[in-house]
């Protein structure tokens, strides 16, 4: 059953309310939502930042260290006064003094085997902004364990990607990246804008997925190189063998979440490690 909205929310939410395919059910599905965002940096935390206007009942934030002055030219939750201290609870702050109507945990870790399961299963949705793979690997096989969907988003330089993930119907991220390449994560630059153009796209497809408005990214993947202002979507293979969420029975046409994947887009199997 899904909750009922008090005067407050009618009143904060209307104009997106008013948007055909959304509706006051739609915002509905969105209270009731939980959504687990790990890695809340210059993606996870404005990604979580335009999920929690948009009234995402539950946010779980979850990420380990501190601020430092370098994370302030993207992480638009953060201010100068809180270099040193952990990032997840001024996230936490913050968003709260946005919207004080939905509820937000702040977890001071990093994604680990020990603690991913269990936070899955709390969540409807997971977005994965981690920022090694280790992490992303873990997210990604802990929402195929319990059939959780997830967000996909990651960023290298100027290039970006970023698709949605539902077990059982799309690849995974072990499909996409079957390898794991090694990388410094201080090796690359960032540009803010950047990281907050897929981070809106990213908080869009949890919006979309939940509440119908729109066609997420299922079974595409979609490629940005933001120098060039260039956007392609690709269909990612989807390997029947493998270790993650294969083998898996194949997802017929017939299916109304299968019925979303286009038929003519390229196939690709492999892309540049962007993290």
């Amino acid at each position: 059953m899904l909750p009922s909205l008090t005067p407050t929310e009618v009143e904060r939410y209307r104009r997106q309310i008013m948007l055909p395919g959304l509706g006051e059910t739609g915002q509905r599905q969105l209270k009731k939502t939980t959504a687990l965002v790990t890695g809340v940096g210059g993606l996870g935390g404005t990604a979580a930042l335009y999920l929690a206007v948009a009234g995402v009942g539950k946010l779980i934030l979850m990420r380990g260290g501190n601020l430092q002055r370098d994370d302030l030219n993207r992480q638009i939750l953060m201010t100068d006064d809180w270099v040193g201290q952990p990032r997840v609870f001024k996230a936490q702050e913050t968003l709260t003094n946005l919207n004080p109507d939905i509820e937000i945990e702040a977890i001071c870790e990093y994604v680990s085997a020990d603690n991913i399961d269990a936070l899955v299963q709390r969540a409807d949705i997971a977005l994965d902004c981690a920022f090694d793979f280790a992490e992303r690997d873990a997210l990604n096989a802990a929402c195929v364990r319990w059939g959780k969907p997830m967000i996909e988003a990651a960023m290298n330089g100027m290039e970006a990607y970023l698709t949605t993930i539902v077990p059982r119907q799309t690849p995974c991220l072990t499909c996409l990246f079957p390898e794991k390449p090694e990388w410094d994560r201080w090796g690359f630059g960032v540009l803010g804008a950047v990281s907050g153009t897929l981070a809106c796209l990213a908080a869009l497809e949890v919006i979309k997925l939940v509440t119908g408005l729109g066609e997420p990214l299922l079974g595409q993947l979609l490629t940005m190189d933001l120098a060039r202002a260039e956007f392609a979507k690709r269909r990612p293979y989807h390997d029947p063998q493998c270790p993650v969420c294969g083998p898996m029975p194949e997802v017929t046409r017939s299916d109304p979440v299968a019925a979303k994947m286009p038929e003519d887009q390229p196939a690709i199997v492999a892309l540049p490690p962007l993290c």
